[in-house]
């Protein structure tokens, strides 16, 4: 079959598959019952490319007007993504809807599972490794403090963590099948819950460099690991590096798999690509959670968010940004006097609450800045319908997309002149692996009247809504300074 198959863009009038036309109409449609004024803008928006940011920022303070509102932003960009995005058959069929691809008749052979049962030892207390060493007890409380006053954590951050150190029979999730989307992402908890001796199921693309990394760390602990194989291996080492579902390409055999198994499903999504696939993959898992809640609506959801996003944030955030910007040196005002106020301009207008963080990096791109708003949107609608939803901003960390990107790696390895941490990917997946714990235990955690409350609660954002510069005013700088230190 010639042209992509799978889930794919909605084919334009004049047969392309465009993801501006795609990102355009999804804002559009996100904004325009709230905002009509902003629909009509990002539909008439003539560089989406570089554009974008604006809209994207839009979307949330659009939000803010009450919980309807945010709510209806987030259903009406959702239901505009499935309804436009499109599911083309492996087979050559007639493309459909992503949700009516899982009725349709689906002719590849059922999965089966593979069990892996780790021979390493079970831990049963929470540790977190930070620069060398491995915190726990009174010293992990100490860095968490630590990172509360630095503004790195929001102050729930720490009080989270806390709960699940002083509860460490929390920790055993043997009552919970823990499905990590992206099982060989660094960001995932799969280490993490097969360390404490939780049973996870791990789908993830069918190329044995990943399974044979996922194995790995399997055996080196003491849960167990489920797997998606076909229907004709055994259970050999070369039988399980061919274990994988492709979540793009056959949706409907992974939904399949997946609503097979026991036990209360905790589906968490951790997948990532690069440019458009991101939108594709995101669409197909978002299209997979939605069938399976469905099928079994007990489910609990899981996410981490992007720091490099737009997010309301507290008045507390907002007066810790002030106090640093009150108190910044005089090069820094002299650098932002010289430069007409482009760089270093102040993160807040005095007094805002909420404030609004803007923290995309345009470099990042549009495909990019709607398949983590997707996550978003899904996260609000879930919970307001009564669903266990863990979501969790994460916070910068150098991860191997994010090294790829000369420019990104650069302003990591500069940010922390501006007060953000970048943190080293064994500490953030720990991290938000704790917070994935208390998420769980606790029904996803305090109610809260508004969905950009629940965003912000125990957000490790590294820093960005809690230092003095607006993000991007400083950007520019952090890459020259961190030129010379990027890793690459």
């Amino acid at each position: 079959m010639d042209g992509p198959t799978g889930v794919v863009f909605p084919a334009t009038a004049d047969g392309r598959r465009s993801t501006t036309a795609l990102g355009r109409a999804v804002v559009a449609d996100a904004l325009r019952a709230v905002d009509p004024i902003g629909a009509r803008s990002a539909e008439h928006e003539t560089d989406w490319r570089r554009g974008y940011v604006g809209h994207f920022r839009r979307l949330v303070e659009a939000g803010l007007l009450s919980r309807d509102a945010a709510l209806t932003v987030a259903r009406d960009g959702l239901a505009a993504l499935h309804t436009r995005m499109r599911y083309a058959p492996p087979d050559g069929g007639p493309e459909t809807t992503p949700a009516e691809a899982f009725a349709s008749d689906d002719r590849e052979p059922p999965l089966r599972t593979a069990t892996v049962t780790g021979a390493g030892p079970v831990e049963r207390e929470l540790s977190l490794p930070y620069r060398g060493q491995r915190l726990r007890g009174d010293d992990l409380r100490r860095r968490l403090d630590a990172w509360v006053d630095a503004g790195v954590i929001e102050p729930s951050c720490a009080e989270a963590v806390g709960r699940v150190l002083a509860n460490p029979d929390w920790l055993d999730l043997r009552d919970q099948r823990i499905v990590v989307l992206g099982a060989g992402a660094e960001m995932g908890p799969l280490p993490s819950v097969l360390r404490w001796g939780g049973d996870v199921v791990a789908v993830d693309l069918p190329r044995p460099e990943i399974w044979r990394r996922v194995l790995h760390t399997a055996r080196r602990h003491g849960g167990r690991l489920h797997l998606p194989v076909p229907p004709d291996t055994g259970d050999d080492d070369a039988a399980l590096t061919a274990a994988g579902a492709d979540l793009l390409h056959r949706l409907p055999q992974a939904a399949r798999w997946l609503a097979g198994l026991d036990g209360r499903l905790v589906l968490g999504n951790y997948v990532y690509a690069d440019g458009a696939t991101n939108v594709r993959v995101a669409t197909a898992v978002d299209a997979l959670t939605v069938e399976l809640t469905r099928q079994r609506p007990d489910a609990a959801l899981a996410f981490l968010a992007t720091p490099t996003d737009v997010y309301a944030v507290p008045g507390d955030a907002v007066a810790h940004a002030e106090r640093g910007y009150a108190a910044r040196g005089p090069a820094r005002r002299t650098l932002r006097l010289i430069s007409g106020g482009r760089l270093l301009h102040r993160n807040y207008p005095p007094g805002a609450d909420p404030g609004i963080n803007d923290s995309l990096v345009p470099q990042q791109g549009p495909n990019y800045a709607l398949a983590k708003r997707l996550q978003r949107w899904r996260a609000a609608v879930a919970r307001d319908a009564g669903a266990t939803v863990s979501f969790t901003v994460a916070p910068p960390t150098r991860t191997r997309s994010v090294l790829r990107n000369r420019a990104l790696a650069a302003a990591y390895a500069g940010a922390h002149r501006f007060g953000v941490e970048v943190f080293e990917p064994a500490t953030s997946n720990t991290l938000m692996a704790a917070l994935l714990v208390h998420d769980l235990r606790t029904g996803g955690g305090p109610a809260q009247e508004h969905p950009w409350r629940d965003e912000t609660y125990a957000a490790a954002h590294g820093g960005l809504w809690r230092v003095p510069y607006a993000p991007r005013s400083a950007l520019g700088l952090a890459v020259l300074l961190g030129l010379g230190g990027a890793r690459t």
